[in-house]
This record gives structure tokens, sequence and C-alpha cells, in this order.
């Protein structure tokens, strides 16, 4: 374990962890009631359909797979997406702290109709419909995917590229139409996005962090 902590130094920006699960929960647990809606007339044009629910649970693989991925690969890399990632996941846990929000879109399904339907059944059950904006299903698969196509690992490999944005894609498009979240949720998640994007990945910050990186990995 010291040897894994003196070669990857850089492991600790993952003590983030701690912030921001407590965080989570104690938002879930105290907004449960008189909280505004978000429900728009463009979420009730879009049908529902349990066969999203795969992947919307395919963003813990995208998104932590990603992390693992430029954790080993490129300590520099990694520090961006995860200033990126992490400081998005921070406003919006703020955004919900200070303005509770929530949404009445979930219809009833049923469990036994097949597999997909029993997933979103358990989906229900464990999160509730409370705090949703900005999505930060949405914010992070779009961080994901900005670091992957800013990458030098996947120069090569264009195709890597084109993945992650169907990837990407089909996660964002999953939270609307399994109706996890409003079409606003993911709305504020790209606002959020291009807001963040030249504070992260401007020239500035890139040459701020590519000094700790050195330090850190000397």
């Amino acid at each position: 374990m010291k040897s894994f902590l003196s070669r990857y130094k850089h492991a600790w920006i993952l003590c983030y962890g701690f912030i921001y699960l407590p965080w989570f929960l104690y938002l879930e647990k105290t907004v449960t009631r008189n909280y505004h809606i978000i429900h728009t007339w463009l979420d009730d044009l879009i049908p529902f359909s349990e066969y999203f629910i795969i992947p919307y649970f395919l963003w813990f693989f995208y998104v932590g797979g990603a992390i693992l991925y430029f954790f080993f690969k490129s300590p520099q890399e990694y520090y961006r997406m995860c200033a990126f990632l992490f400081t998005g996941m921070t406003l919006s846990l703020f955004i919900c702290t200070i303005y509770h929000n929530g949404t009445d879109l979930r219809p009833v399904v049923d469990p036994e109709k097949n597999i997909f339907a029993w997933m979103v059944s358990l989906l229900h059950q464990a999160d509730t419909s409370t705090n949703i904006f900005p999505s930060v299903h949405v914010f992070n698969s779009i961080g994901v995917h900005i670091a992957v196509a800013k990458s030098s690992c996947f120069k090569d490999r264009p195709w890597v590229v084109r993945l992650s944005f169907v990837m990407a894609a089909a996660i964002c498009v999953s939270t609307v139409v399994l109706k996890q979240h409003s079409v606003v949720d993911g709305f504020g998640a790209m606002v959020m996005s291009y807001a963040l994007y030249p504070l992260v990945y401007g020239e500035g910050y890139a040459s701020s962090r590519r000094k700790i990186a050195r330090k850190a990995l000397s």
C-alpha cells in the first residue's frame, strides 16, 4: 500500500467521494417535501421506455472506467477531468441545497413486465425523484466525453472518441426517456459544462496543472 501511494500520489483527489456521498445522501433524506417540481411540456412529448435503463446504468462504468484509465495512463489528464467533474458535482449539490427541486415524471412501472422494467423498479427504490437539477448524469457524461476527445491517448484511435460520443449521448437521452430527469435538468447540465469548459480546459489551467502533476510525480 505504501508503495502504491508513493507511486500514485494523485490518488488523493478521489477523497472527494467522502465529501460528495454524505452531502448527497443528506439531501436525499431531507428533501422529501416542499420542493419545486420541474416539469415542462417537452417532457410530456418524450415517451417512456424501460430499455434505456441499460445506458443509464452504464454511466457508472463509463465514468468510473474513464477515471481509472486516466489515473493509470495520464495523471495530467486525470487531474483535469477530475477537476471538471468534481467542480460540477459540487455546484450541483450546492444548487440542490439552496434550491430544493424534484420531478413528478416517473410512471408506475410493473417490475414483472420484463427484466428492464424490474431494473427500473430497483432504481426507483434506490433513488428518489428529488435533487435532480442540474443532472449529474448528463454533466458527468459530457465531462468524460470531453476528456476522451481532448486526450492525446486517443489521438490515433478516433473510433474510441466516436464510441465515447455515442455512449455519452445514449446516457443523456436515457435520463429523460426513463423520466428520471426533466429536459430542464439536462439543459442545466449543458450550461454548467459550457461555463466550466474554458476554466478547466483553458491554457492557464492546463499550465498550472502540469506543474502540479510534475511535482506530484517527482
